[in-house]
């Protein structure tokens, strides 16, 4: 099965995708990721998308779209894969189309006054680990490995509301499109434990 996850920043894709790929064992294909292995190795394509993030620019949609062709091709993909960060804008989405057979449409839905408090109130390790203000009891140190947690510098009102105004516009419209193809499903992102909303996913999946 091939899934792409959908929902705006804060709304838990990633924990949901760890907890999908544990299952299911599917293949987690984060765009970011992607990115990272191409400039890592020097490829053409790589080099290409250094240069416009280098300059601070977004990469252009045809560059991002090659590289994840590119991924698609790979032998590691043929038991079945989720997409996280692809497709972002419709563009992306009609040339998903072109290259891939995509089966479902997994839809994050999380109210937006939530995520704002979600992703303020996060606090991360350099280990990987992220807390939560509301949880951690004025602990500021990780339960892990002890390092000291610190509040990313994107973390705060102004940069999130422009986050989630850049996904309403752009990534938003996705919804649409993919219930269009009867591939759309919804679970409420919002309400109880991740464990919670992994089990609505389950019910999608099986």
């Amino acid at each position: 099965m091939n899934i792409i996850l959908l929902g705006a920043p804060g709304a838990g894709k990633g924990t949901q995708a760890s907890k999908i790929k544990q299952r299911y064992n599917l293949l987690h294909i984060s765009t970011g990721d992607i990115f990272r292995a191409n400039i890592k190795k020097g490829t053409e394509i790589g080099k290409l998308a250094k240069s416009f993030m280098d300059a601070g620019k977004l990469v252009p949609d045809e560059v991002t779209c090659e590289i994840v062709r590119d991924r698609l091709t790979w032998d590691d993909v043929k038991g079945g894969y989720m997409l996280d960060g692809f497709p972002r804008n419709l563009f992306q989405a009609k040339e998903l189309d072109k290259f891939a057979e995509i089966d479902l449409c997994l839809n994050i839905a999380v109210d937006e006054g939530l995520l704002t408090d979600r992703i303020c109130g996060r606090r991360v390790c350099a280990c990987g680990e992220s807390y939560h203000v509301s949880t951690l009891n004025g602990v500021t140190t990780c339960a892990k490995c002890g390092g000291k947690l610190y509040q990313r510098a994107d973390d705060n009102p102004e940069t999130v509301k422009s986050r989630l105004d850049t996904y309403n516009t752009q990534t938003a419209p996705l919804i649409d499109y993919y219930m269009s193809q009867g591939k759309l499903k919804t679970v409420d992102g919002g309400t109880g434990a991740p464990d919670d909303i992994f089990a609505q996913i389950i019910n999608i999946l099986e």
